[in-house]
């Protein structure tokens, strides 16, 4: 996975501009990389994160998808 296809994961979970999910990780590594993921879409104004729990084999995701014209 990349932050591409974060995003994708994102928007196929949502429902209208909301989305919650749960991305399963295997190691402390993943968690990182979503983590800096995350913040660059959030940087680039694509989401809005409300929630990010680290839960033991997953990281869950809880936020605002942000429309705009491309």
């Amino acid at each position: 996975m990349n932050k591409v296809g974060l995003l994708k994961n994102l928007k196929n979970a949502s429902r209208g501009n909301f989305f919650s999910t749960e991305i399963p990780k295997a190691t402390k590594e993943d968690e990182k990389k979503i983590e800096e993921w995350v913040g660059e879409l959030e940087s680039e104004g694509k989401i809005k994160l409300r929630e990010c729990v680290k839960r033991e084999y997953s990281v869950y995701l809880h936020g605002i998808i942000k429309y705009a014209s491309e």
